[in-house]
């Protein structure tokens, strides 16, 4: 395929599809729909991302080796070629495996260790990130049954699908906030606003599980638990089968600890993740301390209510708040008034206000009240 007006008006769909889809689940799917009525392949990966620490949460993908989804997870990050960090500080946002590999995709750990024995030619690798964070990657596999590798034309057509699709994609993980909004108000009608106190005092909602702790080995198989962790997934996106009791997330996080390990990534091994109501998990890999005879001490992953500061770097990071904005939001969630805001920041209390008001028009809400009730999950 050429270039031209098939692309053209894809591209014009693929906008349409991010002005009206309702959610990051609901506009990827349309998507990889769009992008297989133009562009051929045999298999997807598409997760989103945590924007701070490039994690992948929340995949949707088409797979032929569903069974062996721990051995792809792990070998994909310890794969220095096409890796999705990589790109997000690249001057483009896509390449190929073959691009990556000069012609020999043996040099790439997943496909030598997985890819191959499925028939993958070539991979097409995308970002998505912004100035506000790394929020999430697409694979496209092609097989045996499509010998032609991708091209320069269609790696150029995906990129501008990911500039198209990545304000969509902020827009639609920022939108989780928003999913109930607070309607916390005194007998006058009036919203409850509490002066000198903190949102960040408050925390979490208490109706979520206490933390959970999984056991992972070295080949990401699930070992031991504690008592909570089948709370915890129940409120995670279920994996494949026969994962469809691990929530891809656990694997991720313990997969990015072993790049971590390995020096091929240095983000930290964690992610948070909308588990609805406006509630958010914070999921962490840690290797436990060296005991018994075990060569290599396994991996723990700890699954818990997302701590205040997370939610609220999450919150600033999926509205794209200015870094100024972000100064004066962070001061309101510590419980600072307007004249101690101006005073940190050196500027007006005006200033404050309108800069508030921008922010306001930002995230959907009248009032700092709401506005941090929304952040913190504390909307009732």
């Amino acid at each position: 395929m050429t270039a031209g007006r098939p692309w053209r008006r894809s591209l014009e769909r693929i906008r349409l599809i991010g002005d009206s889809a309702p959610d990051h689940h609901s506009l990827r799917t349309a998507v990889i729909a769009e992008l297989g009525r133009v562009l051929p392949f045999s298999a997807f990966v598409w997760p989103i991302s945590d924007p701070l620490t490039a994690t992948g949460i929340s995949p949707i993908a088409r797979i032929p080796c569903p069974d062996e989804l721990p051995l792809l997870i792990r070998l994909k990050y310890l794969t220095p070629a096409g890796r999705w960090t990589r790109l997000a500080i690249s001057t483009s946002p896509a390449t190929t495996l073959l691009r990556e590999t000069a012609g020999n995709p043996s040099r790439s750990l997943v496909w030598n260790g997985l890819m191959k024995r499925y028939g993958v030619t070539d991979v097409l690798f995308a970002v998505l990130a912004d100035k506000h964070g790394c929020w999430g990657w697409l694979d496209l596999w092609r097989t045996e049954q499509q010998d032609d590798p991708f091209t320069a034309e269609e790696v150029g057509y995906i990129a501008a699908v990911t500039r198209e699709v990545m304000p969509a994609l902020r827009r639609s993980i920022a939108r989780q906030f928003l999913m109930e909004m607070p309607g916390r108000h005194d007998p006058a009608g009036q919203e409850v606003v509490r002066p000198g106190t903190s949102a960040i005092d408050g925390g979490p909602r208490p109706d979520l599980p206490q933390q959970a702790v999984l056991t992972l080995d070295a080949d990401l198989a699930v070992v031991g638990g504690t008592a909570s962790v089948g709370e915890w997934l129940g409120l995670l996106q279920p994996g494949p089968r026969p994962f469809q009791r691990v929530a891809a997330e656990v694997f991720n996080v313990a997969a990015q600890l072993q790049a971590r390990e390995a020096g091929v990534d240095r983000h930290p091994a964690s992610a948070r993740v909308h588990i609805g109501s406006g509630q958010w998990a914070l999921i962490q890999a840690s290797r436990m301390d060296s005991t018994g005879t075990a060569a290599i001490p396994p991996l723990a992953v700890t699954i818990q209510a997302c701590p205040p500061g997370a939610r609220l770097d999450m919150f600033a990071r999926s509205f794209g708040l200015t870094a100024r904005q972000r100064e004066l939001f962070e001061l309101a969630a510590s419980g600072a008034d307007t004249n101690a805001m101006a005073d940190a920041l050196g500027i007006g209390a005006y200033t404050v206000q309108d800069q508030f008001k921008q922010i306001f028009e930002t995230c959907g809400v009248h009032s700092r009240a709401t506005l941090l009730a929304v952040a913190m999950g504390t909307a009732q």
